[in-house]
């Protein structure tokens, strides 16, 4: 049986982190560790490294006309009779 461990996820306290806050911004783009911030003893939010997500409709127009030039459509709220 093959059990993995993670080892637990960092902390620092608030007041620490707003001390050092741009040392530990670092630390953690370098590492790509991500950091809890806690208020006596308690976790209130968690500093992540930036994940770039891949678009998933780049590459997909496949032709791009002219979008600014007026249509040679009439389109219904122009007739008179509507």
């Amino acid at each position: 049986m093959d059990i993995s461990r993670t080892a637990p996820m960092k902390t620092i306290a608030a007041t620490k982190f707003k001390a050092h806050c741009l040392a530990i911004l670092e630390e953690v783009r370098q590492t790509r560790q991500p950091l809890i911030v806690t208020r006596h003893g308690r976790p209130v939010a968690e500093i992540s490294p930036y994940v770039e997500k891949e678009n998933p409709l780049k590459g997909s127009i496949l032709h791009q006309g002219d979008l600014i030039s007026p249509l040679d459509v009439k389109w219904d709220s122009a007739r008179k009779d509507a």
